[in-house]
């Protein structure tokens, strides 16, 4: 991919744990790489095509002065989270923040923070079948879409199921929706469930009725398993209430385990309901 390079960008700014750090103030060094493509801007030689490196040293110098943070990692954080805000062609970046005033004893050159942050495609499924169904999951995924790191792309249609898992209990109403997120996948998975407390969820008992439901289905294409998320989601492919509507906005993609599209999988997992 092609890269936009900010080198030694010197910034004096008011972070660190110690009290003076926030009193005195020093100078911060910031490296970065904005990878994106940058043949449309090649060919057409309009900046709109690319990114303003100007515009982009400023932004950071701005977030820089804006906020004073503890930890130069929070201050790496909120710069990166501002650039993918504002430039959406930028797809990964490499963001290094350097601190050669460092109160240290010892000799030292330099100590920095170096983060690597990029777009991830993930598929989430949504239901809910308590209290006013249509509103929560309308308000949950406009809560999602609020959050500076997270963008809801595509929808699919909203359908109606019955209820998996034997639990008697009302119809679901059923959908999933494609989102750009620069979360790790721990840390979206707490925000999912932040969002599902937000919006009245309480764990009950196993497939029961909730307010609203938020799974992980599709984490760009990793194979990832811990004690509490597994993606792909394990029982994806039994569920012609996610496969359907995953079909739906996603009929190419291909599942990283099975090797099938998520329209062969939708068709297979039809068939099984049919019979």
């Amino acid at each position: 991919m092609d890269e936009i390079r900010i080198e030694g960008l010197k910034v004096f700014a008011y972070h660190g744990v110690l009290e003076e750090e926030s009193i005195n103030g020093q100078d911060f060094y910031i490296n970065a790489i904005l990878r994106l493509s940058l043949q449309p801007a090649g060919i057409s030689d309009e900046l709109e095509q690319s990114v303003s490196y100007a515009e982009a040293c400023e932004l950071i110098a701005d977030v820089m002065h804006r906020k004073r943070f503890k930890l130069i990692e929070s201050c790496a954080e909120a710069v990166s989270t501002a650039l993918f805000g504002k430039y959406c062609r930028l797809r990964e970046l490499e963001l290094e923040v350097r601190k050669p005033q460092a109160p240290i004893s010892e000799e030292f050159g330099c100590v920095s923070v170096r983060i690597v942050r990029k777009r991830h495609r993930v598929f989430i499924a949504y239901g809910s079948n308590a209290g006013d169904p249509e509103q929560h999951i309308e308000d949950g995924i406009a809560s999602l879409d609020r959050d500076p790191m997270c963008r809801v792309k595509r929808m699919s249609g909203i359908i109606k199921s019955t209820p998996y898992g034997g639990v008697v209990q009302d119809d679901f109403l059923n959908g999933v929706l494609e989102l750009s997120t620069l979360y790790e996948p721990e840390m979206l998975l707490k925000k999912l469930k932040e969002i599902e407390k937000e919006h009245g969820r309480v764990e009950t008992l196993r497939w029961g009725p909730r307010t609203l439901d938020l799974d992980i289905i599709l984490y760009d294409d990793i194979v990832m398993k811990t004690d509490e998320l597994i993606i792909p989601h394990p029982d994806m492919c039994n569920r012609d209430f996610v496969m359907r509507p995953l079909a739906q906005i996603a009929p190419e993609v291909l599942h990283p385990v099975w090797h099938k599209t998520m329209a062969e999988l939708a068709g297979e997992v039809a068939e099984k309901h049919i019979i």
